[in-house]
């Protein structure tokens, strides 16, 4: 028996269907939540998503690779390493920068070709900016939203000498 990918149920022959541009096996109740998939034979399209042969051994290799770079003591490296992390304080930092150029937020949305509203919800703390609308307001006010902190991220050290890491390594309580 295979369990429904949306609502965990026990069911003999799962059906294939498409929902918000996930494949997934589900049972006939969750089939509405979707559009049905066409599978010609979909026992095979199965084992080979979970399959261990071919596409096992590549992965294998891959998960080898991982634990021998995070052995070497160094983390692995991956795509939120190239973001730039935003401060906390942003939403001050643009309302006091906006004040100080003086502006008001309807007058600070038309020069950067955006909305008011916008504006407004970035200075309530309410919206991250998005990276072209950071660069916009960055470039306009003069001012710089990236945190600071990310040196802290290599400096902490934890786990044993093999790069494993454990939760209490990394979390720091606030009694």
């Amino acid at each position: 028996m295979v369990q429904c990918e949306m609502c965990g149920t026990e069911v003999s022959s799962p059906s294939r269907v498409k929902i918000e541009g996930a494949e997934l096996d589900v049972c006939d109740e969750c089939t509405d939540f979707g559009t049905e998939l066409k599978t010609e034979d979909s026992s095979s399209s199965t084992s080979t998503k979970y399959s261990t042969s071919s596409s096992g051994s590549s992965s294998s290799s891959s998960s080898t690779s991982s634990s021998s770079s995070s052995s070497g003591g160094g983390r692995r490296r991956d795509m939120f390493d190239e973001m730039d992390e935003i401060a906390q304080d942003f939403d001050d930092q643009i309302r006091s920068a906006r004040e100080s150029a003086g502006l008001s937020q309807k007058e600070l949305a038309q020069q950067l070709n955006e909305k008011a509203s916008l504006i407004r919800k970035l200075e309530q703390g309410n919206s991250l900016p998005s990276d072209d609308v950071r660069a916009k307001i960055e470039k306009s006010l003069g001012i710089d939203l990236s945190a600071g902190g990310s040196a802290d991220d290599e400096d902490w050290s934890g786990g044993e000498s093999d790069g494993s890491y454990t939760l209490g390594d990394v979390v720091q309580r606030k009694d």
